[in-house]
C-alpha cells in the first residue's frame, strides 16, 4: 500500500559481484543513454566515494549525491534519496564494491545491497564474463539465492563477445529466469585510471567526455535501455520526507569553500545542510586565487589531493598568508583530510622535497607508502564545541600521509571492532583533523559551523563588510 503522500521516483541500482566489475562507465553510459532520451536523469553513489559522483555531476552533467546506510538511519536515507526530486525523474544508483559487501566486510550494514532494501531499488546485476562461459550461471544463481528480497531483476555481461552472450541470453532465462538485458563487449580504450584513492578525477582525465560519449553508444547498441526503464518503473513509491525546518536566520554567515583540482571531495548534502542553516558558500581556489574571498566569515577546506599540486599551493604565498591570518584572528575554521594537510607548516612528498604550507599546524604532513587508516568511524568530542553533550557524527578515513600532530579532542571508535583512537584538532572555533565528515549523520555539526560564522560575522562587521556596506550579506558568489 502506497503511502499517502507519496513520490514515484523510478530508479534501479547498478551493482556488481565485486569491485572491478566496470560500475562507474556502466553507470556514467546508462545515464548518458537515459539524457539521450529525454530522461530527466539523477544520479546516487553507495558509500563514501567523492570521485563516482564527481563523474555523474562534472562528465555526464546530472545531480548526484552519497547514500550509505552506515551514515544515516533508513528513514533519513531515504529523505536523502528523495531530497529535490521530482515525479518523473529516474534515478541510477550505483553500487559499491561487491553487492553483498558491507561494514568490515562481514556486516550487510553499509552495502549496496542493504542500500536497496531500505530504498526498495531494483537490482541489475553486472557481471565481468571475461575468461567464462556458462561457469557465470552458478555463480549468478547464488547471488540470486542470497538475494531474500528477491531484488535483482536483470544481468548485464560485461567483458564478453556477442557470440557468447548470445548462446548465454537463454540459458540464464531459462534456468535462472532473470532478465538478460545484454553485454558490453571488452574494449581497452574504456578505462578509468586508479591512485591511492581511488579513481583519477575526472579533471585530469583528457578526452574523458569523448570516451564516455561513445562508451554510451556502444552500451545503447548492445543493452535495451528500454527493459532498464521498464525495471525503474516497477519501484514502488516512496514516503515523501518530512519538512525539516531549520532556522534561517543566519544570513550573515558567509563560508568560503575552497574547490579546485587540489580540494575537490565534497558530500553535496554537506554543503546543502550549511545553506539549509543559512550559510552563504563562496567558492574560491586556493590553487589559483590570491586571498580569501572578501567578506567571509567562515572557512571549509575540504579534501582531494593537495599533495599532487604541492608546489603550486605552495607558491601561492599571498593565499596561504590570507589563510592564515584569517585563522589566526579567530574565523571559525574546518579542515578535513588534504585541508588538514594544507594547513601544517609543509607537506613532504615522496621524493623527499618538503612544500611550505599555511603554518596553522606546526607540524609536517609525509607520505607514508601505506595506507594509514581506512574506514567508517563514529567521532565523539571530548568537550562539546561541535556537537551536542554526548552526541556523535559519522565520517571516513582514507589516507596515505601523516603528521605526528593528530590531535586529541575527540575520539573515533571503529563500528565493527569498536577500536578507539584520538583525532582532531579542535578549539571554540575550529575543527581540523583526517577524518570526513558526513553531515546528515548529525546536523547539529553544520547547524553550530554556520552559527559560529554568523556570530563572527556579527562581532566584525565593519571588517568584513566596511561600515558602509553592512548589508552585503545576503549575496552568494558562486565559484568554480
Amino acid at each position: 500500500m502506497c503511502p499517502d503522500k507519496s513520490i514515484k521516483l523510478n530508479r534501479v541500482m547498478i551493482a556488481a559481484m565485486k569491485s572491478g566489475s566496470g560500475k562507474t562507465m556502466v553507470t556514467c553510459a546508462l545515464l548518458q543513454a537515459l539524457k539521450d532520451r529525454g530522461q530527466k536523469a539523477v544520479a546516487c553513489k553507495c558509500g563514501p566515494d567523492y570521485i563516482d559522483p564527481m563523474f555523474h555531476q562534472k562528465v555526464i552533467q546530472v545531480p548526484s549525491r552519497n547514500l550509505d546506510t552506515f551514515f544515516t538511519e533508513e528513514q533519513t536515507t531515504r529523505e536523502l534519496l528523495l531530497k529535490g526530486r521530482n515525479q518523473g525523474d529516474i534515478a541510477v544508483l550505483e553500487g559499491v564494491m561487491g553487492l553483498y559487501d558491507g561494514l568490515g566486510g562481514i556486516r550487510e550494514e553499509g552495502s549496496s545491497y542493504h542500500l536497496a532494501q531500505v530504498t526498495h531499488t531494483p537490482i541489475i546485476l553486472l557481471v565481468d564474463a571475461k575468461g567464462a562461459s556458462r561457469s557465470i550461471i552458478p555463480a549468478i544463481a547464488g547471488f540470486l539465492a542470497y538475494d531474500h528480497a528477491h531484488l535483482i531483476q536483470g544481468v548485464i555481461l560485461n567483458r564478453t563477445s556477442k557470440a557468447c552472450y548470445q548462446l548465454l541470453k537463454p540459458l540464464l532465462e531459462k534456468e535462472l529466469h532473470i532478465k538478460a538485458l545484454g553485454y558490453l563487449p571488452q574494449q581497452k580504450e574504456f578505462h578509468i585510471e586508479s591512485r591511492h584513492l581511488g579513481l583519477v578525477t575526472p579533471l585530469e582525465l583528457k578526452g574523458i567526455q569523448e570516451q564516455l560519449s561513445t562508451m554510451s553508444r556502444q552500451f545503447a547498441d548492445t543493452v535495451s535501455v528500454e527493459a532498464i526503464m521498464d525495471i525503474a518503473r516497477t519501484a514502488c513509491p516512496l514516503a515523501l520526507p518530512e519538512e525539516h525546518l531549520p532556522p534561517l536566520s543566519h544570513k550573515s554567515a558567509r563560508i568560503a569553500v575552497a574547490r579546485d583540482e587540489a580540494f575537490c571531495f565534497y558530500y553535496e548534502d554537506n554543503l546543502r545542510l550549511l545553506e539549509e542553516y543559512g550559510a552563504s558558500l563562496q567558492y574560491f581556489s586556493p590553487l589559483h586565487d590570491k586571498r580569501l574571498p572578501d567578506g567571509c566569515s567562515g572557512l571549509l577546506l575540504g579534501g582531494g589531493y593537495p599533495e599532487l599540486y604541492a608546489r603550486e599551493l605552495s607558491a601561492n604565498i599571498s593565499m596561504l598568508t590570507s589563510i592564515q591570518q584569517a585563522i589566526s584572528q579567530g574565523m571559525p575554521a574546518v579542515a578535513e583530510c588534504g585541508g588538514f594537510m594544507y594547513l601544517h607548516s609543509a607537506i613532504r612528498t615522496p621524493d623527499g622535497t618538503l612544500h611550505p604550507m599555511a603554518d596553522v599546524i606546526p607540524a609536517v604532513c609525509t607520505y607514508t607508502g601505506k595506507l594509514v587508516r581506512f574506514g567508517y568511524i563514529q567521532i565523539k568530542e571530548k568537550q562539546s564545541r561541535f556537537l551536542g553533550e554526548n552526541q556523535s557524527i559519522k565520517g571516513h578515513e582514507f589516507h596515505y600521509y601523516d603528521s605526528p600532530t593528530n590531535g586529541d579532542a575527540c575520539f573515533a571508535t571503529k563500528p565493527v571492532t569498536n577500536n578507539t583512537y584520538s583525532c582532531i584538532i579542535e578549539g571554540e572555533n575550529y575543527w581540523f583533523g583526517f577524518p570526513h565528515l558526513y553531515y546528515p549523520s548529525n546536523p547539529a555539526f553544520p547547524r553550530r559551523f554556520a552559527e559560529m560564522a554568523h556570530n563572527y560575522a556579527e562581532r566584525n562587521q565593519e571588517t568584513l563588510y566596511g561600515a558602509g556596506d553592512k548589508n552585503c550579506s545576503h549575496r552568494n558568489h558562486r565559484g568554480r
